[in-house]
């Protein structure tokens, strides 16, 4: 089983309120984020934080589970490992994405997805026009060192620790935008 983990613990900080649960096209973020995945897992898990009641209200209707860190402060990296901790025990592989990037080209997951199965690496990341970005997706094998992470720095160590079990699919569109400030979600307005 193919897995999804959505990052939604953190504090944002930058944005001055909750990014998250901000409306963008008549559903908040981080449901658009969510969305993307769905479609192309068995099993998705919504990492929550100190917001854990209104993310649940945001997403009211979709077929998701829940895992709050309950120590979100200390970042990123505790949320990968609250959320790899969370999953079934025949997990496969688990696609980690972002809950403030809502943008993900509608292509990217199912390449993801099928370069996992033909290419049999332990990691599969998305490259943005030359540079890796995110969901990744990351097999059972890895799921050790993701439950061992800590700090803000997430999972990009991990990936690229070995860089020969880590199988790059290449994107033709820029990487798709965080949101977290007020001018970034302004811009997705245009976009």
């Amino acid at each position: 089983m193919i897995a999804g983990i959505v990052l939604a613990a953190g504090f944002a900080r930058r944005m001055g309120r909750q990014k998250l649960l901000l409306q963008l096209q008549g559903k908040p973020v981080l449901r658009w984020a969510v969305e993307r995945l769905l479609p192309h897992v068995e099993d998705l898990v919504v990492v929550t934080g100190q917001d854990d009641a209104p993310v649940r209200e945001a997403l009211a209707g979709l077929t998701v589970r829940y895992a709050v860190n309950p120590n979100p402060q200390a970042g990123q990296g505790s949320s990968i490992a609250v959320g790899v901790g969370a999953l079934k025990p025949w997990t496969r592989a688990a696609l980690i994405a972002l809950g403030d990037q809502p943008r993900i080209p509608e292509a990217v997951v199912p390449r993801l997805v099928e370069a996992f199965t033909r290419s049999g690496k332990a990691i599969v990341a998305p490259v943005y026009r030359g540079t890796q970005g995110t969901p990744v997706l990351f097999a059972s094998e890895v799921f050790p060192e993701l439950r061992a992470l800590t700090g803000d720095a997430g999972a990009r160590a991990v990936v690229h620790a070995r860089p020969e079990r880590v199988e790059s699919v290449p994107v033709d569109a820029p990487m798709p935008p965080d949101v977290d400030t007020p001018e970034d979600f302004a811009r997705l307005h245009v976009q």
